[in-house]
């Protein structure tokens, strides 16, 4: 139990300490969007290329981590239609609450995972990631399809998922993995520096993000996407880890992205797709600041309870 918090705690302190510096000005109001898009294009592609190209891939199980993310996202997506019909959500607003209830926080989970189970970490991380980017896009853009007769330009929104950086970077480790080429040794001193940027950085700019300003009106969607995702999509991949028998320490990394609040990228499809983008700022807040009691206690509940399955 003090290992999970004393690992996770430094990371939600970057997050404050990054809402703070916003809040205090500094370093200036257009240094955090250049800071998160370097994080993005450049910072975490190159954390992702050298630890997978150096990473022992046999330890994870990819056919029980695929299909685990995505009966996973299909639940959690049938969840939210249920809440839909039991409340008075209009068509944008589900949209947003939709979002909020299946999609994940990529900075979060990297740093979290990286600082808990180390390579491991980062290895299952990213094999979570190039399956559950592309299919969450997908989802989102259907529904927003659906829901707000707003889809956009398909072909340039698919052409968006796959020049995803974080995609593209995920997928040429594993090919410099598995092809036994690794990563160019010339590079690798350079790579290093970067790659130690990127999750602080990006965690500093996640709490650049947040705003309690949009809190206020939203306490009834915050609710029913966090009871989602944050309550209800960690016990499902409990389950779901359980029954295609993973292994535990990558059981575990899936249930910490199970446990992360929804992406700070959620913002931007809303604004540009037709959705409620005030409500979704909202839920985005919200979740963060949930998330920094329920991860730790979902992650301590669910190790106690993965033991008393295993001593019975």
């Amino acid at each position: 139990m003090l290992e999970i918090i004393s690992a996770l705690w430094p990371v939600f302190a970057l997050i404050l300490l990054g809402y703070a510096a916003k809040k205090a000005q500094f370093p200036g109001e257009g240094f955090w969007r250049q800071a998160e898009k370097a994080t993005y294009f450049i910072l975490f592609p190159t954390l992702l290329v050298t630890r997978l190209s150096t990473t022992d891939m046999s330890v994870v199980d990819l056919g029980a981590v695929g299909l685990t993310i995505l009966l996973m996202v299909l639940i959690a997506s049938a969840l939210a239609f249920l809440v839909r019909l039991f409340t008075q959500f209009d068509a944008a607003g589900f949209t947003s609450l939709y979002q909020g209830s299946v999609r994940f926080n990529v900075y979060v989970g990297l740093a979290a995972s990286a600082t808990l189970y180390g390579s491991l970490g980062l290895a299952v991380g990213a094999v979570v990631m190039a399956i559950m980017i592309p299919l969450l896009n997908l989802c989102c853009v259907l529904v927003f399809s659906a829901f707000t007769h707003k889809s956009g330009n398909i072909s340039s929104i698919l052409l968006a998922i796959i020049k995803n950086p974080l995609i593209i970077s995920s997928l040429l480790g594993l090919l410099l993995n598995q092809t036994g080429l690794g990563f160019p040794l010339i590079l690798e001193p350079v790579a290093e520096l970067l790659s130690r940027m990127a999750l602080p950085l990006g965690l500093l700019s996640v709490g650049a993000g947040l705003s309690f300003r949009v809190l206020v009106k939203s306490g009834k969607e915050i609710a029913w996407a966090s009871i989602i995702k944050l309550g209800f999509m960690p016990l499902i991949a409990f389950a779901l880890c359980f029954v295609v028998a993973l292994e535990l320490e990558s059981a575990e990394i899936i249930w910490l992205y199970a446990a992360l609040p929804t992406a700070t990228s959620s913002y931007i499809l809303a604004r540009q797709l037709g959705g409620d983008a005030p409500m979704m700022a909202a839920i985005i807040t919200g979740q963060t600041l949930i998330s920094m009691i329920s991860i730790p206690f979902m992650l301590i509940s669910l190790s106690f309870l993965q033991k008393i399955i295993i001593n019975q």
